[in-house]
């Protein structure tokens, strides 16, 4: 695909220590945003959405503004094609953080756990089928592990669990479709928060004047906890995103079970939420089958 924006330019495949540090505070802050979801629960998970993305919007543009990287999101505000895909990745992780919001409100944590942990091998399995990528025989056998664990707490739960299987596709989807915007991540932040922030802003205001709102008909830590749902949501996705250009894309395969992992401890032993046998061999298994994945990612590493 050719574009009006210039190609960033392309890092060296190795790790620095800069990159290490960025990833890990990242994955680090990622791993305790259940501590501020819960933090917010008694609010309806719609309005703390609205809040996270009408608040992310002067965090990124000041990022933007001290980076002087504005130029490119102008370019792709006048790409009708490239502005079309932004608003697809904006509704898709739209309904991502809305389902987060709402798993660890209604005591769910393990779900979300779950469906992050599932997300990597979710995502080979769109690059086998929709990029027509070669699957290796491990990859398959990992593949078939998650598909086994899904199974089992299917059966268990007597129903599919969909909070894990949606935070599975639609972060796999929004990565998918995320690479095929040409624009910088602080820049494809920016342009995503500020669509989301269209309809999020007006409905926000709404609340406000019927007296629904917690922004200002409510305490000040309300209003304080709103207020800060911009820098907690913006700044681990651009710590991110300028670590991951000094970071092997093998180590960031594996600092991703970070968050999750964070999540699944936080969700048992602070949140005290129910974890059965069944469901904990089910994570067994999905953690056996990562184990297969990232043996397999680094030996195609050291081959290359």
């Amino acid at each position: 695909m050719t574009t009006d924006i210039a190609p960033a330019t392309i890092a060296k495949n190795e790790d620095t220590p800069r990159g290490f540090a960025f990833g890990l505070t990242a994955y680090f802050l990622w791993g305790f945003l259940p501590f501020y979801l819960k933090a917010v629960a008694h609010i309806p998970s719609l309005e703390v959405l609205a809040h996270r993305a009408i608040w992310s919007v002067p965090v990124a543009g000041i990022v933007l503004l001290i980076l002087r990287r504005t130029g490119d999101l102008k370019v792709a505000v006048q790409n009708p094609r490239m502005l079309a895909m932004a608003c697809l990745t904006a509704l898709i992780i739209m309904a991502n953080w809305g389902i987060y919001v709402w798993a660890v409100a209604a005591g769910r944590a393990l779900d979300a756990a779950l469906g992050y942990f599932i997300n990597p091998l979710f995502s080979i399995f769109l690059a086998a089928v929709l990029l027509k990528e070669r699957l290796a025989p491990v990859q398959l056998a990992a593949i078939g592990l998650v598909v086994v664990a899904v199974a089992i707490l299917t059966y268990d739960a007597g129903g599919l669990p969909w909070v894990s299987l949606a935070l599975t596709v639609t972060w796999g989807f929004y990565a998918l479709f995320r690479k095929t915007l040409p624009i910088g991540p602080n820049q494809g932040f920016f342009l995503e928060v500020l669509l989301i922030s269209i309809p999020c802003l007006p409905y926000v205001i709404w609340l406000e004047s019927t007296g629904q709102g917690h922004l200002l008909n409510s305490t000040g830590w309300d209003t304080f906890i709103l207020m800060a749902a911009g820098i907690i949501t913006a700044a681990p996705l651009m710590i991110y995103a300028n670590g991951a250009k000094l970071l092997k894309l093998s180590t960031i395969g594996i600092m991703q079970y970070i968050a999750p992992t964070m999540i699944f401890l936080i969700a048992v032993f602070v949140f005290h939420e129910p974890l059965s046998l069944v469901k904990l061999g089910a994570f067994a298994l999905i953690w056996v089958a990562l184990a297969v994945y990232t043996w397999s990612m680094l030996k195609q590493t050291r081959g290359r």
